[in-house]
């Protein structure tokens, strides 16, 4: 299958289970966002600049659905993505927990990043007493589904830049 068609075929399949599954099981009464916990996967998979480019691409698709401002969850995404696969580079060492720390702080960074540029557009009551549950519950769903998330995003990866990407 060709690797665009693949994307899309993640991109759908991601987009149908948030606005379907995902907001509907709530966990501390907040909803979890696994469209965040494939751009945290694709930037442990491809590094700073495929986090980057998935997390706008997705974050765009995502804005589509949202009641806040079209191009909010772009731009958090994004550099959500981009921080995640900078900070996963550094990992010297690569063990099955290390995308779990690194699912609970991109989830984190993902939902303040999101909450602040926000609240910095004037979409009010982003940034509440809510806020730390919100954080909870996406960190703890990502943290559970990241494993799979990895192979999706694998999956979906064109093998000559996996092996790229694990050269380096």
């Amino acid at each position: 299958m060709i690797p665009a068609l693949r994307w899309l075929v993640v991109l759908f399949t991601t987009l149908l289970l948030q606005s379907t599954l995902v907001s509907r099981l709530p966990l501390f009464q907040e909803r979890g966002d696994i469209v965040l916990l494939v751009v945290i996967a694709a930037a442990i998979v491809g590094g700073p600049e495929m986090g980057a480019v998935v997390g706008f691409a997705f974050g765009l698709s995502f804005d589509l659905i949202l009641q806040t401002p079209f191009g909010l969850s772009a731009l958090a995404y994004c550099l959500t993505g981009y921080a995640v696969g900078a900070l996963q580079t550094s990992v010297l060492r690569a063990s099955w927990w290390i995308p779990v720390l690194s699912a609970i702080a991109g989830s984190a960074i993902g939902v303040v990043t999101f909450a602040l540029l926000g609240d910095l557009l004037g979409q009010d009551g982003l940034v509440n007493d809510r806020l730390p549950a919100i954080i909870a519950a996406v960190a703890i769903i990502n943290a559970v589904l990241v494993l799979p998330a990895l192979r999706v995003v694998r999956w979906a990866t064109p093998p000559t830049r996996q092996a790229r990407l694990q050269a380096r």
